[in-house]
């Protein structure tokens, strides 16, 4: 790779909204607000310093306006919930390139409230509208599921295995007090909860809730000529891909192409071997989305994922700590989830973070984007790790 954005940029600023859950009294726009200013105190840093933003759901333009910011670099990539691996990766490019110095990332979504947020529904001109939504495939239920039975009749996962994910990030869940469940929970909970759509119950699909989180970027060497409250978190390397609209058109729908390009691209740019990430989070809208990452990133073989979480390898003191944060399972859903997982490497990092791994130096972070349709994936890293 002769043009990468390894160890050019990082993370000076990591922020989310006082409060996730069920906030009636603030629109999606405010949740941005919120957390992006709440961001650039977390830096030391105000909106005259920031010269780029970045967003998905709502307008850049918009946000940037809202909060008084009059940018050079703008950018609305808007894949779902993968989106803010992808701001990152494209702000630090931006960043390395010299077209602007300091980046905002933000993001606020009422997606249990639905104050000021717009309808969600395929376009009937869409690929999904004409080819999926007439079959009575519809919402994330309905079609995140689709190619788990192909996967457990190939691999031989069981339900039980399934049930095992929501089972250990609720364990993570309960070392955390801004997780919205936290109660533990067993295997036969989960296979007792009501079905959502078969093979998945009601505790293997992922929370709906209010709130938002922003980051703020800037280039390392800036980084190290402030006085920052914190130490950067260093962006070691960064990798983006899609596949199909349609989850229906996946090559193989028991496994993600877009994880594994995105993967594979930011392990190389990073030039890391996967025994030396210390802490992991993978976008788990569904339990069965964990299984396909830990596989599709190489941290285990086709099929093995199932019996590396039964084992404990993921859990609160396993080998490779998982969703550290109880995950889109327990710890917060607004639909677009990607940036919640960010939030959680740069606090494990910066040894911040409520179930703290010991001596976590390298971070990687797999973000989703639909059903399978987009990834993005971010590898970060501590100063030492640079």
């Amino acid at each position: 790779m002769t043009n990468t954005i390894r160890n050019k940029t990082a993370i000076i600023g990591a922020a989310e909204t006082q409060r996730l859950g069920t906030i009636p009294d603030q629109s999606a726009m405010q949740l941005h607000a919120e957390a992006g200013l709440a961001a650039l105190r977390d830096a030391g840093l105000t909106v005259h310093d920031v010269d780029g933003v970045a967003c998905a759901g709502e307008s850049p333009v918009e946000v940037a306006e809202y909060l008084g910011i009059t940018p050079q670099y703008l950018d609305g990539t808007h894949v779902g919930g993968s989106s803010f691996m992808l701001h990152v990766r494209h702000a630090a490019a931006a960043i390395a390139a010299g077209l602007c110095t300091t980046v905002l990332i933000t993001h606020g979504e009422s997606g249990r409230s639905r104050v000021g947020m717009q309808p969600w529904a395929p376009a009937p001109q869409s690929m999904r509208g004409q080819f999926e939504v007439p079959y009575g495939v519809m919402g994330p239920p309905t079609t995140f599921p689709i190619g788990l039975l192909r996967y457990m009749k190939d691999y031989g996962m069981t339900p039980e295995q399934l049930a095992m994910v929501p089972v250990v990030q609720r364990q993570w869940a309960g070392l955390n007090p801004r997780a919205k469940l936290r109660d533990p929970i067993t295997v036969d909970d989960v296979l007792s909860s009501r079905m959502v759509a078969y093979p998945i119950h009601l505790l293997e699909c992922c929370l709906v809730t209010d709130g938002g989180g922003a980051v703020v970027i800037t280039s390392l060497d800036r980084a190290n000529s402030l006085d920052l409250p914190h130490d950067p978190v260093v962006i070691l390397g960064a990798g983006e891909s899609s596949e199909s609209a349609m989850v229906s058109m996946m090559a193989d729908v028991t496994s993600s192409r877009a994880f594994r390009t995105a993967g594979e691209r930011a392990f190389a740019e990073a030039g890391i071997k996967h025994s030396e990430v210390d802490h992991l989070m993978i976008y788990d809208a569904f339990a069965h989305v964990p299984i396909y990452g830990l596989e599709d990133l190489g941290f285990v073989g086709r099929g093995e994922a199932p019996a590396f979480i039964g084992d404990g390898h993921t859990a609160p003191g396993g080998s490779l700590p998982l969703n550290t944060n109880g995950g889109g399972l327990s710890y917060t859903h607004t639909g677009m989830y990607g940036m919640f997982a960010i939030q959680e490497s740069v606090r494990q990092l910066r040894g911040q973070a409520p179930a703290q791994v010991p001596d976590a130096n390298i971070s990687v972070v797999l973000g989703n984007g639909g059903m399978f349709m987009s990834a993005g994936v971010l590898v970060l890293g501590t100063p030492a790790a640079a």
